[in-house]
């Protein structure tokens, strides 16, 4: 999870520094009000509306994020790392509804929790709902030639 958390938190960065570069060229170039502000800096630190655009730009950013990692291979890097793999634990192949399921009911890791008072399954929340399991790999079945 710490793995995850520092990418996760240099893309919310990247993604909240485009932003901001976005909205202060459109703001020094007057396609947006500075609503009497001096600098776009002042407009974006006392608005709500620009801080939640941000805030929802970064968001979505971040959950991309995990969601692609896990629609395209099973893993985010952080999961490659210790060889960890969601699979289904149904016929059914990995859909975005699933993962975006999976996603919403982790709850920031706070999901996660739930394997350390779990001791039959071991599942996490996000898991039991989603229905997805987590895995640890064989060094052989990690190597990304033989997804």
């Amino acid at each position: 999870m710490i793995y995850d958390t520092l990418v996760a938190v240099a893309v919310g960065m990247c993604a909240a520094m485009v932003m901001i570069i976005v909205m202060v060229v459109l703001l020094k170039n007057e396609l947006l009000p500075l609503q009497g502000h001096a600098e776009p800096a002042a407009l974006i630190q006392s608005s709500w509306a620009y801080k939640l655009v941000i805030q929802l730009w970064v968001g979505t950013w971040i959950a991309g994020f995990f969601l692609w990692f896990w629609k395209k291979g099973g893993q985010t890097l952080g999961m490659r790392a210790w060889r960890l793999r969601i699979f289904s634990t149904t016929e059914t192949p990995m859909s975005w509804s699933r993962l975006i399921l999976r996603l919403v009911f982790s709850l920031g890791g706070i999901g996660t929790l739930l394997v350390l008072f779990d001791y039959k399954h071991k599942q996490s929340l996000q898991d039991r709902i989603a229905g997805t399991e987590v895995l640890q790999l064989s060094k052989h079945a990690n190597d990304h030639k033989s997804w």
